[in-house]
């Protein structure tokens, strides 16, 4: 993975993109882009304030008064799928206190992404985002302008400008969101930790289909409606003809393994007959 976490944050960051697909599921473009600028206002301000970090990282806290602490602090700010997932973060736990602001950062960013999948625009959106880096490592000027003492406000609008009419919507929020909190990284790193997001949000809109002999369009075509219907995003369909697996249909997505083929019902039938011995 891209951002590098001690093991506790890694399995939360599982946790955490879990009720990040829960919260994008059947959401329209609009509500999971303004999710993600939510999710990125909750990570500056935890960028900004090391005692609220240390709070929610804090293991000696329970669940109740890191939620409480939550509602207290983004109630006002925030909406209730926002607030939610802040609140599933706070309870969890991590390596470094640090590590929630990167946390939240990657879920901006994969809300992001999840709205552009919406509007049939994740592939180009991460095209975009990974030219506009290459743009900037060669432009030295550029460079100069979005990594030095500049305003936020300056670098946001230089960024708009360079982008211009010719980039998709995500793809100008999330560089106007990258130039406008570094946080210490050279501006490559955070053009890689957010490509990393953009794609693992991408890797997990993947169903893989093994199947024993090639299948028609129109069945791939309702199996991937179907699955549609489980996550609430469009999906893509990979498939792939594998012999061994004799007949039936093996799924995989994201997370998730569903294998219905008759190799593995072989499989298990024979591990059963092992057992009973």
């Amino acid at each position: 993975m891209r951002i590098h976490l001690g093991g506790s944050s890694r399995q939360s960051l599982v946790v955490a993109r879990a009720a990040l697909d829960a919260a994008v599921k059947g959401a329209s473009a609009a509500t999971s882009s303004e999710l993600s600028s939510q999710l990125f206002f909750a990570a500056d301000v935890l960028a900004k304030n090391t005692s609220i970090r240390r709070a929610f990282a804090d293991p000696a806290r329970d669940a109740a008064s890191k939620g409480a602490l939550v509602k207290d602090l983004f109630a006002k700010s925030l909406s209730a799928p926002a607030l939610e997932i802040l609140t599933d973060v706070s309870t969890l736990r991590w390596s470094a206190a640090g590590d929630l602001v990167h946390v939240l950062e990657q879920l901006a960013i994969e809300a992001e992404a999840s709205a552009a999948n919406v509007s049939n625009e994740l592939d180009r959106v991460e095209d975009e985002l990974f030219e506009t880096s290459e743009l900037v490592v060669d432009n030295f000027e550029l460079r100069k302008a979005l990594v030095g003492a500049g305003t936020v406000q300056a670098k946001s609008a230089l960024v708009t400008e360079v982008l211009g009419k010719k980039a998709s919507a995500s793809t100008v929020k999330l560089a106007v969101a990258l130039v406008s909190s570094l946080r210490g990284r050279s501006i490559e790193a955070a053009f890689a930790d957010y490509l990393f997001g953009l794609a693992n949000r991408r890797n997990r809109l993947i169903a893989v289909i093994r199947v024993a002999t090639q299948i028609t369009e129109a069945q791939k075509s309702r199996l991937a409606t179907a699955i549609e219907k489980q996550v609430g995003q469009p999906i893509r369909v990979n498939i792939e003809v594998e012999p061994s697996i004799l007949g039936g249909v093996s799924v995989k997505f994201a997370d998730e393994l569903v294998d219905g083929s008759v190799s593995h019902r072989l499989a298990s039938a024979g591990r059963a007959l092992a057992g009973n011995k």
